[in-house]
């Protein structure tokens, strides 16, 4: 059976002066539809290279990248905008919210671009939200504000969520909070989550581990019994 998304010697390069960076030297690996994936590494392993290239954000110079039905490095602008619009859902580090949009307004401007999106109240209660729909950005906490960002990506149903260090800006027990809100979406929506991270304490947490390092892959593995959240310390 062909897994879900597939990076085939996958080759980014950026070239400053002289100077010729491999942020994606040669990558390949294999994530299965409705896994919790986690890519780790150090600041320059090529993790956001990565994410960037699945999200559509960033094309790759040599390979071929496959999700789903769609080969996505041959795609043109105006199909790989369609691609990010309908298929994938993004949570950044430093939420992305528009400050005079309320909770619920920031939401419901993500389903007005969407085939079939959930009702923004409904997917805000769900991230534990009920009492919070009204509040400005400023007026939220981070995990808050970090948990609107969620159900903004997660109201467009995509089939990819893609996050980019997405406790990075936040304290250790709302980090894992969120940690705990990704893993259960995956498990309960059996949606396919990446989540990229230098943190390698949260790991046993995923379904698949991808070990990055100078813009390769160091290491592929499953974890037959990932953890709870509760069951790590970082």
């Amino acid at each position: 059976m062909k897994p879900f998304i597939e990076f085939k010697k996958v080759y980014k390069r950026y070239h400053m002066g002289e100077v010729t960076i491999n942020a994606a030297n040669g990558i390949s690996f294999t994530i299965e539809e409705g896994e919790f994936a986690i890519v780790v590494g150090p600041s320059g392993a090529g993790k956001t290279t990565v994410l960037n290239i699945l999200g559509g954000m960033d094309s790759c110079d040599e390979g071929q990248v496959f999700v789903g039905d769609k080969e996505i490095a041959s795609l043109n602008r105006r199909d790989l905008a369609t691609y990010r619009r309908f298929d994938t859902g993004f949570v950044f580090q430093f939420y992305n919210l528009i400050q005079n949009l309320t909770a619920v307004e920031n939401v419901e401007l993500a389903t007005q671009v969407s085939r079939d999106p959930m009702d923004a109240v409904t997917v805000l209660e769900s991230v534990g939200l009920k009492d919070r729909l009204n509040n400005f950005p400023s007026q939220l906490s981070g995990g808050e504000q970090q948990r609107v960002a969620i159900a903004r990506a997660l109201a467009k149903r995509p089939k990819l969520l893609l996050c980019d260090e997405p406790t990075g800006a936040l304290d250790y027990n709302t980090g894992r909070n969120i940690l705990k809100l990704l893993q259960q979406t995956s498990e309960k929506e059996k949606m396919t989550v990446i989540l990229i991270t230098h943190n390698h304490a949260i790991t046993p947490i995923a379904d698949k581990v991808i070990k990055m390092k100078n813009g390769m892959v160091e290491a592929c593995y499953i974890n037959e019994n990932p953890l709870s959240v509760d069951d790590i310390e970082w």
